[in-house]
């Protein structure tokens, strides 16, 4: 065999052992590096969100002793960062877990978990007209009403759970983000109009005028047109003439005059 076939041999040997040596280190590295090694740290990080204080890490520790997955102390073997994910994700209040473990490989006692949680964002507190206040994300999701959410327009009247999941939770999510509904608008009242089909009038933070939608179909449509009312036609004739505007029908905006006392 020629030496230049016999090199060929042995550098491919080398570096399928280095691959293998390689693949080793990192599988291990992820598992959690050495398997008698113990979780000294838990690095918990709950996102702070603008619209809600729901949990804290406190809160977050204590779910997970009670779900017996608390890593710390544990061999890092043993831990299930999965099930970690898992226990966290079904609790109402938050939207997104991400579990994972750390070690530098050299260190002893440098086993560590991480744990960051992302809480769920209300968009809309719904206040029917028969039963409990409850928060709605924009995902549609059900949060309790247990504590207090900051700046979250109130939805009030004849409401349907459903209503609120299909309807105002899209609305309330368009409301949020857009800067100037978002200060603008206070309440969302729901009531039925002749067909018994659910409407909406709008309750301004500012004045005493409301804005009637009527359904929430083409929402965003109506609100770009009552938008520009604002801009240029409002400033023109002041904006304590009319009481009510109306954007059921297409391309229009209806108003009301203020009845003279």
């Amino acid at each position: 065999m020629k030496a230049k076939q016999i090199f060929k041999i042995i550098l491919f040997v080398v570096l399928f052992i280095g691959v293998i040596a390689y693949i080793t280190y990192a599988m291990l590295d992820l598992s959690g590096g050495d398997p008698k090694e113990i979780c000294t740290e838990l690095s918990l990080v709950v996102e702070e969100n603008p619209h809600a204080d729901f949990i804290n890490a406190e809160q977050v520790e204590k779910m997970l002793k009670d779900a017996n997955v608390y890593p710390k102390g544990k061999l890092m073997s043993d831990i299930d960062t999965r099930q970690i994910e898992n226990v966290l994700a079904s609790d109402n209040f938050i939207e997104q877990v991400e579990c994972f473990k750390t070690n530098n490989g050299m260190e002893v006692g440098s086993g560590k978990v991480c744990v960051r949680v992302t809480q769920r964002t209300p968009v809309v507190y719904v206040l029917p007209d028969n039963g409990n206040g409850y928060y709605v994300d924009g995902e549609g999701t059900i949060i309790p009403n247990t504590v207090y959410a900051k700046n979250i327009v109130t939805a009030t009247g004849n409401i349907a759970q459903q209503y609120a999941i299909e309807q105002l939770a899209p609305f309330g999510a368009f409301i949020q983000k857009d800067a100037f509904w978002d200060n603008q608008i206070e309440q969302i009242y729901v009531s039925l109009d002749a067909k018994r089909q659910p409407v909406v009038t709008l309750v301004p933070r500012v004045g005493d005028q409301t804005i009637y939608l009527g359904s929430l179909d083409q929402f965003g449509k109506k609100l770009r047109r009552m938008r520009i009312f604002y801009d240029k036609a409002l400033p023109k004739v002041g904006w304590n003439k009319y009481s009510r505007f109306n954007l059921e029908y297409d391309n229009q905006v209806v108003c009301t005059k203020r009845k003279k006392r």
